[in-house]
């Protein structure tokens, strides 16, 4: 196993944070000080993030995040993992309407919230025979790993997810909802919104899947497959061990080994998920495209821009 070399933080932290334009700049030049790579949204009603860079150029970044006054109040939603090579190619610091958009007005998870369940705690709630487990996360994302006996909303984009709480709301009347996604931020949203349709029972994973594979052991996991992540790690398992799933250059969307083996996959270029939705010609572009990867990596210039 290579050795990692970069500290990964995954961030989000609801708050009441009105002036958060003016800490764009700040951050923006902080994070390029210090070698940092990622991505930071931020909006009135918070922060959100994943980002990495050195073990000290992160802890500066989180100190200047905790020390934002409109943050100070509000406990921010924190794991660290690593790398073994740089996972982004750039930094952005984003100014949005929503730190994860889910496009209902009027959930504010700091009105109303799901009640947290603690790694340690999940499995006894999940094993429960009246609880329904729900995959808060997309379909490329379900397909890699989830937990067992979760249930797939086969959503495209968070957006979907309101309407298909609202499709089965007379299969999840009486029953303990449970919810989860990969850091624990959009089930902040799903579940406040699930609370807002009159729902009572209802618990999301504190710190999401990757603080449950942060902590839970092996032999008591209710976990199966790897977790997908936003960056160039593609996926991570337990103890946040970077994976086996690599991503389709063509579409994005991530690739097992057995999906390796697919006559439709070519690296690079198709796989599964995008081959029937893709043209000639533009199988055509992506296998140049590929063949400029393969030549820049040969020649040791690092990344080529498709890569």
């Amino acid at each position: 196993m290579c050795e990692a070399h970069f500290t990964v933080a995954a961030l989000y932290c609801f708050a009441r944070f009105p002036d958060f334009e003016k800490f764009q700049s700040p951050l923006t030049e902080l994070c390029n000080a210090q070698g940092i790579k990622g991505t930071l949204l931020l909006a009135a009603e918070g922060i959100n993030g994943t980002v990495a860079g050195s073990k000290s150029g992160i802890a500066a970044l989180i100190d200047f995040i905790e020390a934002i006054p409109a943050l100070q109040a509000q406990n921010i939603e924190l794991k660290y993992s690593t790398a073994s090579l740089m996972p982004f190619n750039r930094m952005k610091v984003r100014l949005k309407k929503e730190i994860v958009t889910m496009g209902v007005e009027g959930i504010d998870p700091l009105q109303s919230v799901g009640t947290y369940v603690q790694p340690q705690d999940w499995n006894a709630l999940i094993d429960d025979e009246n609880t329904i487990l729900i995959d808060t996360r997309n379909d490329y994302e379900y397909a890699i790993g989830t937990f067992k006996g979760a249930i797939d909303p086969k959503t495209k984009t968070f957006r979907e997810f309101p309407q298909w709480v609202k499709d089965h709301q007379e299969e999840l009347q009486g029953k303990k909802i449970a919810m989860f996604c990969t850091g624990g931020i959009r089930c902040e949203k799903a579940t406040a919104f699930v609370k807002s349709m009159g729902f009572e029972d209802v618990f999301h994973l504190k710190g999401g899947i990757l603080k449950y594979l942060e902590d839970m052991p092996v032999e008591d996991t209710r976990w199966e497959g790897e977790c997908f992540v936003f960056d160039e790690r593609v996926s991570v398992g337990h103890g946040l061990v970077e994976g086996d799933v690599e991503l389709c250059r063509a579409c994005r969307n991530p690739v097992t080994p057995e999906g390796k083996l697919s006559k439709f996959y070519q690296e690079g270029i198709s796989c599964d998920s995008c081959y029937h939705e893709r043209t000639d010609a533009d199988r055509a572009r992506y296998a140049e495209r590929q063949r400029q990867v393969l030549l820049a990596r040969q020649r040791g210039t690092g990344r080529h821009i498709g890569d």
